[in-house]
């Protein structure tokens, strides 16, 4: 009997001292939990047996449990390394169409040659469907899906607007607009521009011009000829802009009254081709004399077969430029703010990942767009979940997974550019198999003397 009962004793030591190896081995495996090797005492009886005097009968592994307390952080500058900061796993499928899930903490992922986000192991990280807004729209771990980084942001938007605020200077040069030309700075106050986008997300240059008209003669108001072009092609304004385009007054007798004739804002090009500009008015206080923000509607970029737009792009295309507060005081000429609403086709510039799970790419064009939102996946009794490599699955003993969102409830937060270590602590690991290593030798020493006894048992004549 005592023969058997140090073979268990040695039995044990050794899975002890695989244990303790095993943490050693995997001190620098991301996401790696720790085991421990359990022990329990082997007693034996029966209704013939005196308690009294049973002494056991060694002792026998009752489970090596992995330990899940939080390993520290390691940041690193890859925004697709996840680290979970408390409790969950990630949740990750074998396959697009696989509804059977492994869970995991080593989350070294990096998206694979279709710009899927995948594990190591090509595993595909699961991810809850995102509103527009970057709000879930389910937390159901049925509805969990890949997640694609797309390359490109969506299609491109023609420009319609352009929104601006300026300041055009009072003591600037009297000039006349009959002789403006856009080569000439001679000929103008200041000027500005902007890209703007046809239907294609091609690219052009829309550039404001703006003279302060000579022998303009004041009457509560003074004003401001404007002339667009884009890609250097004139852009008149359209009969909808009438109530600001066309004339303003003049005093050319220098009596300070307005003559009868008004003079038109308006040039003749190079190739005799009249172009017509607004008039901007503004009070004795430097404020826009109209209704703000002024809208001008400008024609189609297709007019009078210029080339500004590419043949198969829209070419009915026009725009407003709507100046939001313009003001005439005396300083420099200045651009306060300036944009438009179009886009062009954006590429894929970087990934983000919030500490709620929501993954967003941003793109050159300057949008960004919600993509995802990473599920995180506990369990009741994590101890009970079943290890297969870097990964467990689930099992009757741990519970059913329970998903939901990171960083709220009790679920742990994400953090990117960050792995979680492996848990193990070295320090505690060797002295640990050192203790091993004494049982296992005491155990053998318990085996020696057995098997000594038995010989001088067999010996006696």
């Amino acid at each position: 009997m005592s023969f058997n009962i140090a073979l268990s004793g040695i039995s044990v030591a050794q899975t002890d001292l695989d244990t303790t190896a095993n943490n050693v081995a995997n001190v620098g495996t991301v996401g790696f939990k720790e085991s421990r090797a359990e022990f329990e005492s082997v007693y034996a009886s029966s209704l013939f047996t005196n308690n009294a005097t049973k002494v056991g009968d060694g002792a026998s592994v009752s489970s090596v449990a992995q330990q899940f307390h939080q390993g520290s952080l390691k940041f690193t500058q890859n925004p697709l390394d996840l680290a979970i900061t408390g409790s969950g796993f990630f949740a990750t499928a074998g396959g697009l169409e696989e509804s059977d899930l492994s869970y995991t903490r080593a989350g070294a992922f990096k998206l694979d040659n279709q710009n899927y986000i995948v594990d190591n192991d090509g595993n595909y990280l699961q991810a809850f469907p995102v509103n527009a807004d970057g709000t879930s729209s389910s937390v159901s771990l049925s509805t969990t899906g890949a997640i694609a980084i797309p390359e490109t942001a969506g299609t491109p938007v023609q420009t319609s607007e352009i929104n601006m605020t300026l300041n055009l200077p009072s003591g600037e040069e009297e000039l006349d607009p009959a002789n403006f030309d856009p080569d000439d700075p001679e000929t103008y106050t200041g000027s500005t521009s902007v890209t703007i986008y046809d239907s294609l997300g091609g690219s052009h240059i829309a550039s404001t011009y703006y003279i302060k008209p000579e022998n303009a003669t004041y009457s509560g108001t003074s004003n401001w000829v404007s002339f667009v072009e884009v890609d250097g092609v004139p852009v008149d304004p359209t009969d909808g802009t009438t109530s600001i385009a066309g004339t303003y007054g003049v005093d050319d007798d220098g009596d300070g009254a307005v003559d009868a004739v008004q003079k038109t804002a308006s040039y003749t090009d190079a190739d005799g081709n009249t172009h017509n500009g607004v008039v901007l008015s503004f009070n004795s206080i430097g404020g826009y004399s109209g209704s703000s923000p002024a809208t001008l509607t400008y024609e189609s970029l297709g007019i009078d077969g210029a080339n500004v737009l590419d043949a198969s792009a829209d070419g009915d295309q026009s725009f407003t430029i709507n100046y939001d507060d313009p003001t005439q005081f005396d300083s420099s000429f200045e651009v306060t703010s300036l944009e438009q609403d179009g886009l062009t086709v954006g590429r894929l510039t970087g990934v983000e990942i919030a500490d709620d799970g929501l993954v967003q790419a941003s793109y050159s064009n300057g949008t960004s767009e919600a993509l995802a939102r990473v599920a995180i996946v506990r369990f009741r009794n994590e101890q009970g979940l079943t290890q297969s490599g870097s990964t467990w699955t689930a099992s009757q003993t741990s519970g059913d997974p329970i998903a939901g969102e990171a960083d709220s409830g009790s679920f742990g937060s994400i953090n990117s550019a960050a792995l979680e270590q492996s848990n193990v602590n070295l320090t505690t690991e060797l002295v640990d198999l050192i203790t091993a290593q004494r049982n296992f030798q005491a155990n053998s020493r318990a085996l020696e003397i057995n098997n000594t006894l038995q010989q001088t048992i067999l010996q006696i004549r």
